[in-house]
């Protein structure tokens, strides 16, 4: 029997980033029968990855590996594995440096477009377009070692839905975070229509979670009290997401539940957008033609502070998220 011929794959952050991967890595495999994958990421991530059929996990502890000796070691543990090629879909020094020790000189990296997110960011001569979406440029990389591969962008999800909406209100950096007062609002209003609402965060933003909810019996947080891997089973029993431009958008997309996702001073346009999600469920102020002013949220030192959210009101995400359920009533 012909053995089957063997790809590392290289993606170690962040969650948002690991987490659209997945439907790729997922839809390469059920379209190239004769490969197995070895994924080596950081190790809490595993979850995501759990029963993918031909897909070996390698999950590491960074702060195991530092320095160049440490990336060498690495490497070393790597070489181990009977890999015929290598597709870094990171594309970042310290992948760059592991590559180097690796024993297959065949590999295949990401295309980041710098260039293009440096036209659309910029103020002066702005490029207002679509970029290529990231899971696309995941997918090239694959292209690039030979391989088939046509994306669905579907979301495919067979689990039981609940009567729920989740909420994720928190995002890394305060230029994509819609303001928290409120996002009470909108939980506050789903929840008296009779809807559970489940809040997700980490541990630290449970603290500002608490009092949404003694707001109703509805409104009850995960935020940090799981694993990652039961929390993903709660999204993917969800109606609906709400989210912001942020990982929870992607472990949502991942797990196949529709997201309206809610957008400041990034865009779409940059190609973040969740694995299988709309544009019809985007939230943004298209009037505000300056935006993006940032690819992944953080506004440099120069940036004029600007409401990005001063034109999105509770009652128009609450108007969306009661659409959506109403169309969608068992």
């Amino acid at each position: 029997m012909k053995q089957k011929k063997c790809i590392l794959v290289i993606r170690f952050s962040s969650m948002g980033d690991v987490a659209m991967s997945v439907p790729v890595v997922r839809e390469f495999l059920q379209q190239n029968k004769g490969v197995e994958l070895v994924f080596v990421s950081q190790r809490q991530f595993a979850p995501m990855f759990d029963s993918i059929p031909g897909l070996n996990f390698i999950g590491v502890d960074l702060n195991d590996y530092k320095g160049l000796s440490g990336l060498y070691r690495l490497s070393k543990e790597l070489n181990k594995t009977d890999f015929e090629a290598v597709a870094d879909l990171h594309n970042v020094l310290r992948t760059k440096i592991i590559r180097k020790f690796l024993k297959s000189n065949k590999a295949a990296v990401l295309d980041k477009g710098r260039k293009e997110r440096r036209a659309l960011i910029r103020q002066k001569n702005k490029i207002r377009k679509q970029l290529r979406p990231m899971p696309e440029r995941y997918a090239d990389v694959f292209r690039k070692l030979g391989f088939e591969l046509r994306l669905s962008n579907r979301l495919k999800n067979n689990a039981v839905r609940e009567n729920a909406v989740g909420i994720a209100p928190f995002a890394l950096y305060e230029g994509k975070t819609y303001p928290l007062e409120q996002m009470k609002i909108v939980a506050l209003k789903i929840a008296e229509k009779g809807t559970k609402v489940y809040l997700f965060g980490s541990k630290q933003e449970n603290e500002q979670l608490k009092d949404w909810e003694q707001l109703h019996p509805n409104i009850v947080s995960v935020a940090g009290k799981y694993n990652l891997k039961k929390e993903l089973e709660i999204m993917s029993g969800l109606k609906l997401m709400v989210s912001m431009d942020s990982a929870n958008m992607h472990l949502a997309s991942m797990v196949g539940t529709r997201t309206i996702s809610i957008w400041g001073n990034t865009h779409p346009f940059m190609g973040f957008l969740g694995y299988g999600q709309q544009y019809i469920d985007v939230i943004q102020d298209e009037t505000m033609e300056e935006r993006p002013v940032s690819v992944f949220g953080r506004e440099n030192t120069r940036s004029v502070e600007k409401d990005f959210f001063k034109n999105i009101s509770p009652e128009l995400i609450i108007s969306r998220i009661e659409k959506y359920l109403n169309k969608n009533t068992d």
